[in-house]
C-alpha cells in the first residue's frame, strides 16, 4: 500500500485517503468527541496492517501510548494469549487495587496454567478494565489489535467488554480483520471500514513504484490479477523480476483460476527454495510456533544455530527477530511457509516444539494435538485436561475448542461423545449458540445411548431457540421430553422447560396444545420451578390458582437450592403471571449465580427478562441498563431473539420518554430481516414501541394502527399473541378515543373482556378497566376507572396506574369536577416526572393547568435551540408548513415540537408566543 517499500512512511500511503482520515478521527476521539472504537476489515493483503502500524505512528506522535496485539492461528486455542500480548507492558498493575491485581495475577501469572480454581469472567474483565483505566490516566491509549480473526476467543470477550466502556476514559481501540473472519463481538456493534480494492489508478501508481516495476503485457497481467490487492501489487513484480509468473495465466493448480488468498500464500511459498536448508527448518519452527519466542526455538532445536539460521530470511525481509520474538513479517509468510512443508516436516516442529515447552502444558498441548497422525488417547486426555483449566479460569471458549479437538483425537466413541457434549456445554456457556447447534449435532453419530443424544438434542433445541428458529427448536425439544417422559422425567421436565421458552416466543396455539399434551405425560415432581414454568406458558390466564400452587412448590424448591435452573424457571414464571416485583428478585438472584459462574454468555436471555420486568415496575432507568447490556451480549452471541427483543425495548423507552423519530427509527432497525410472524411476542411488542411513538408524536390515528395489529381483524378479535397483546387494551383505547376509532375498539375490548373470565390477574383486571372506562359514553365510566384505581396490588405497575389517573382526571375535569380531578392528576405527573415520561409529564402539566392547579411555567430559557427557533418563527406567524420548510422538518415534527413548547411556556394558544417570549428575555 505503501509509495515504496524500503521507506514505508516516507512516501506516503496511495488511494487510501478516507481510511486515513477515519484513522485521524479515530485518533481524535481519544478525548471523547466521537467514537472510540473502529473496525478495519479487508481481504488478505488490503494493507491492514500497514494502516494499522501508520495508526501507531500518529498516535505516538500524538503522544499516546500504544499497546498492541496481532492474533496468531497458534494461539487461537490458549485461552487469554491475545489479552496477555495485549497487557504484558502494563502487568503486574502495581497501582492497581490489590483485588484487581491478584485477578491479574490468576488470569497471566506465571502459575496462571495450573491455576484450577474458578475465576469469574467478569471480574477478569473489570480487573482488566481497571488495568487500563490506571494507564490511561497516567497517559492516553491506542489499543491495536491486528488479524483479530486469530485471536482466541477469551480475547475477544475481554476486548469487545473494554470496547464497550471506553466511555469517558481517554482510550481507542484500532480492530483489524480480514473481512470474513471479523470476530463476532465486533461484527455489527462498532462503527466499521472496508479496506477495499485500490482504484485501477492508484494500483497503477503502487506497481509503477516498485524497484521492478513491469512494463506493457506483463504490467497489465499483474494489475489485472492483483485486483487492486496492494501485497499483490509488491510481491508480482518481485517474482515476475526472478522468473517465476511466467505461468500464471495457465489456469493451473497454482494459476490465475485460484482465489487470491491461496495465489498470495503460493507465491511466498515460492521464494522458500533459494533459501538454505537450515533456513527453512528455522523459519517452519517459527510458523508452527506461531507468536514464537526466540529462547522456544532454540530450545526445540539444539543442533541448530537458530539467529544464524534465521539471518537469510531477516535480510530477505520474510522475517524479523525482536525483543526476544521472531516475527514473521505477514501472516501469509506464516501460512505459505507452513504449508509449503510437508505434514512429516510440520508434524516433526510441532514434536520438537512440544519437548521444548514441557513446562507449559496446554502450549505442549496444543503442539502434540499438531503433531497428532490420528486419534491419540494420551493427546486427548491432555487437551481434556487443558480445557478443564480454562474452564476453572472462566475461558470457556478456550475450553470448547480444546474438548471440541480432545474428541476429534478420542479413540473410544462413547468418551468422544461426552467430550462433543461438554464442548457444546462450554460453548453455551461462553454464548455461541451456532456453536453450540454444530457440536451438540454431531453427538448423536458418535453414540445410540439415549440419554447422551437426549441432552444433546437438548442443546441444539437451546441454540435453535436462542437463534429465532423456534420450529426447529421444538421438533426437537418436543420429541425429547416426549420421549425420556417415562423413563428419564427429570431430562423430559428440562427439555420441557426449555421449550416453554420457543412455544411463548412463538406464540402459537398449535404449540402450546403440544406442549400442554406432553407435560401430562411426564410424572414426578424432581423439577417444580421447570414445571411451573411450563404450566404458565401454557396457560397464563385461566388457571391461576393451579399455576398459584405450581409456583408456591417452585419456590419452596428455590429456598433448598437455589439452583440456576431453578432461579430462571421462576424467574419466567413470576415474570408471566404478573408477579413483577417478585420476578425483579428471582431474577436478579439469577444474575448473580450466572456472575459468579463466571457464565457471561448466558446472562443474554436472562438479562433481557430482568429488562422486561424492571421496565414494569417502574425502574426505567435500570431496565434501560440491563436492555443494553443484553442487546450487546446477545450481538456478540448470535442471540437474535435477545438482540431483537433488547433493542425493541429500548426503542420503547426512548418513545415513552418523548424521543418518537428515534424510537421508530429504532424498532424498525431492530427488526430489520425478521420474520416477526414466526415470533408473535416480538411482533406485538415492536408494534407497542411503533405505537407509543406516534402517540408520543401526537399522531393518534397512526398510533391506533399500530396497536390495532396486536389483535386479529376477525369478526371477534382475538390477540395475536395469547399474553402479550393483552396489556396493551388500554393504550389502544386511549388511541381509539382520540382517532375517532372508539366503535372498533369496542369489539376488540368486549373480545377480551370474555377471553379474561373469569378471574384476570388484578395487572389485567385494571387494564381491562381502564380500556372499559374509556370506551365508555356514560356515567358508568367513572366506576370502571375506579376499578382501575383502587386495587393496592397495582401499585406495582407505576406507568399504567398513572395512566388511569391521567385518563380519569381527564374524564373529571371534562365534567367540570376539577376539585376531584387534581388529586389524580397530580398522581400522574409526579409519576411521570419520576419516569421522565416527558408527553405525559406535558399532558399531565396541561391538564392541571386546565383544572386549575398552580403550575409554574418553565422559562423559556429551557428551550432547547431547536424549540427556540420554532417558538419564534410560530411567533412571527408563520404556519407548521412555512416552518418546516425554513428549517427543513416536516410539518408533523414541527407540531410536535409545539406540543412540546406551549407547556414550557406556560401558554395554551399559538397567539400567546410572542409575549411569552418577550416576557422570558426581558427576565
Amino acid at each position: 500500500m505503501h509509495a515504496g517499500t524500503e521507506h514505508p512512511f516516507g512516501q506516503g500511503i496511495l488511494g487510501r485517503a478516507g481510511e486515513l482520515a477515519r484513522l485521524d478521527r479515530l485518533l481524535g476521539a481519544v478525548d471523547g468527541s466521537g467514537p472510540q472504537v473502529l473496525v478495519l476489515t479487508g481481504e488478505p493483503g488490503a494493507g491492514k496492517s500497514t494502516l494499522v502500524d501508520l495508526a501507531a505512528e500518529r498516535g505516538r506522535d500524538r503522544g499516546l501510548r500504544v499497546l498492541r496485539v496481532r492474533g496468531s492461528e497458534g494461539e487461537a486455542g490458549l485461552g487469554l494469549s491475545g489479552v496477555h500480548q495485549l497487557l504484558h507492558p502494563l502487568l503486574p498493575g502495581e497501582g492497581l487495587p490489590a483485588a484487581h491485581r491478584e485477578v491479574l495475577d490468576r488470569a497471566f501469572g506465571p502459575e496462571a496454567a495450573e491455576y484450577e480454581l474458578k475465576l469469574d469472567q467478569l471480574t477478569l474483565c473489570v480487573g482488566v478494565l481497571g488495568l487500563i483505566t490506571e494507564a490511561a490516566a497516567r497517559r492516553p491509549l491506542l489499543l491495536l489489535v491486528d488479524d483479530a480473526q486469530w485471536l482466541d476467543l477469551g480475547s475477544v470477550d475481554v476486548l469487545a467488554f473494554l470496547a464497550r466502556r471506553l466511555e469517558g476514559r481517554p482510550v481507542v481501540l484500532l480492530l483489524a480483520a480480514r473481512e470474513d473472519g471479523v470476530p463476532a463481538r465486533f461484527d455489527r456493534a462498532f462503527p466499521q471500514i472496508t479496506v477495499g480494492p485500490l482504484s485501477r489508478s492508484a494500483a497503477g501508481q503502487l506497481l509503477d513504484a516498485q524497484p521492478d516495476a513491469p512494463r506493457g503485457k506483463a504490467r497489465a497481467e499483474i494489475l489485472r490479477q492483483a485486483a487492486g490487492n496492494p501485497l499483490a501489487l509488491i510481491e508480482l513484480p518481485r517474482a515476475l523480476a526472478r522468473g517465476r509468473t511466467g505461468d500464471t495465466g495457465a489456469g493451473g493448480a497454482g494459476g490465475a483460476t485460484l482465489p487470491l488468498t491461496a495465489r498470495l500464500e503460493n507465491l511466498f511459498a515460492a521464494d522458500l527454495p533459494g533459501l538454505p536448508a537450515p533456513t527453512r527448518a528455522a523459519l517452519l519452527l517459527a510458523a508452527a510456533a506461531g507468536p514464537a519466542r526466540l529462547s522456544d526455538l532454540i530450545r526445540a532445536a539444539p543442533e541448530l544455530d537458530v539467529v544464524a539460521a534465521l539471518d537469510p530470511a531477516e535480510r530477505a525481509g520474510l522475517v524479523r527477530v525482536a525483543d526476544g520474538a521472531v516475527l514473521l513479517r505477514h501472516p501469509l509468510v506464516r501460512s505459505a511457509v507452513y504449508h509449503a512443508a510437508s505434514f512429516q516436516e510440520r508434524r516433526q516442529a510441532h514434536l520438537v516444539l512440544a519437548a521444548a515447552l514441557a513446562g507449559e502444558p496446554d502450549r505442549r498441548a496444543w503442539h502434540l494435538a499438531a503433531a497428532a497422525t490420528g486419534q491419540d488417547a494420551e493427546v486427548a486426555d491432555a487437551l481434556a485436561e487443558s480445557a478443564e483449566r480454562a474452564r476453572g479460569r472462566g475461558g470457556y471458549a478456550a475450553a470448547a475448542t480444546a474438548l471440541e479437538r480432545a474428541a476429534e483425537l478420542t479413540p473410544a466413541p462413547d468418551l468422544r461423545a461426552r467430550r462433543l457434549l461438554a464442548a457444546a456445554q462450554a460453548a453455551m456457556f461462553a454464548g455461541h449458540p451456532q456453536w453450540v447447534g454444530e457440536l451438540s449435532g454431531r453427538v448423536g453419530e458418535l453414540t445410540g445411548d439415549p440419554r447422551l443424544r437426549a441432552e444433546a438434542s437438548l442443546l441444539g433445541g437451546w441454540a435453535l431457540g436462542v437463534t429465532l428458529r423456534h420450529e426447529e427448536a421444538l421438533a426437537l425439544l418436543l420429541e425429547v421430553a416426549e420421549a425420556t417422559a417415562a423413563s428419564a422425567p427429570d431430562l423430559a421436565l428440562g427439555a420441557l422447560s426449555t421449550a416453554a421458552t420457543s412455544v411463548y416466543n412463538s406464540g402459537a396455539t398449535r404449540h402450546r396444545a403440544e406442549l400442554d399434551r406432553i407435560s401430562g405425560l411426564i410424572d414426578g415432581d424432581d423439577d417444580p420451578a421447570g414445571r411451573a414454568w411450563a404450566r404458565a406458558v401454557i396457560d397464563p390466564v385461566h388457571e391461576r390458582p393451579l399455576l398459584e400452587g405450581h409456583l408456591a412448590a417452585g419456590l419452596a424448591a428455590l429456598a433448598r437450592e437455589e439452583s440456576l435452573g431453578n432461579l430462571t424457571a421462576l424467574g419466567g414464571t413470576t415474570w408471566i403471571l404478573d408477579e413483577t416485583e417478585q420476578a425483579v428478585r428471582v431474577l436478579g438472584l439469577t444474575m448473580d449465580v450466572l456472575r459468579r459462574a463466571g457464565s457471561a454468555g448466558t446472562n443474554a436471555t436472562v438479562t433481557q427478562a430482568l429488562a422486561l420486568a424492571l421496565f414494569e415496575s417502574g425502574s426505567w432507568t435500570a431496565a434501560e441498563d440491563a436492555a443494553h447490556e443484553a442487546f450487546w451480549m446477545a450481538t456478540e452471541a448470535g442471540a437474535d431473539n435477545v438482540t431483537v427483543g433488547a433493542g425493541v425495548l429500548r426503542a420503547t423507552l426512548r418513545a415513552l420518554r418523548g424521543d418518537h423519530a428515534a424510537a421508530r427509527t429504532a424498532a424498525m432497525h431492530a427488526v430489520r430481516g425478521v420474520d416477526l410472524r414466526r415470533s408473535l411476542s416480538l411482533q406485538v411488542r415492536h408494534r407497542y414501541a411503533m405505537g407509543m411513538a406516534a402517540f408520543a408524536a401526537g399522531d393518534h390515528a397512526d398510533a391506533y394502527e399500530q396497536l390495532r395489529a396486536t389483535f386479529t381483524r376477525d369478526f371477534r378479535p382475538a390477540p395475536v399473541h395469547y399474553h402479550a397483546s393483552l396489556y396493551h387494551l388500554g393504550d389502544l383505547a386511549a388511541a381509539a378515543v382520540r382517532a375517532g376509532r372508539a366503535d372498533d375498539a369496542r369489539t376488540v375490548a368486549d373480545a377480551v373482556r370474555q377471553e379474561l373470565k373469569p378471574d384476570p390477574s388484578p395487572r389485567l383486571a385494571a387494564v381491562l378497566h381502564r380500556a372499559t372506562a374509556l370506551l365508555t359514553d356514560t356515567d358508568d365510566a367513572e366506576r370502571h376507572f375506579r376499578a382501575a384505581l383502587d386495587a393496592p396490588a397495582t401499585d406495582c405497575w407505576p406507568f399504567e396506574k398513572a395512566l388511569a389517573h391521567l385518563d380519569f382526571g381527564e374524564w373529571l375535569r371534562r365534567r367540570r369536577r376539577s376539585a376531584e380531578a387534581r388529586p389524580h392528576l397530580n398522581a400522574a405527573l409526579e409519576c411521570f416526572q419520576r419516569l421522565d415520561a416527558r408527553p405525559w409529564t406535558e399532558r399531565a402539566t396541561a391538564e392541571l393547568r386546565a383544572a386549575g392547579a398552580a403550575t409554574g411555567p418553565a422559562p423559556a430559557g429551557e428551550l432547547t435551540p431547536q424549540e427556540r427557533r420554532i417558538a419564534e418563527l410560530a411567533a412571527q406567524g408563520l404556519t407548521n408548513r412555512d416552518i418546516a420548510a425554513r428549517l427543513y422538518l416536516s410539518p408533523r415534527t414541527v407540531g410536535y415540537h409545539l406540543h412540546k413548547i406551549f407547556p414550557k411556556l406556560g401558554i395554551t394558544a399559538r397567539a400567546q408566543l410572542r409575549d411569552a417570549l418577550t416576557q422570558e428575555d426581558r427576565g
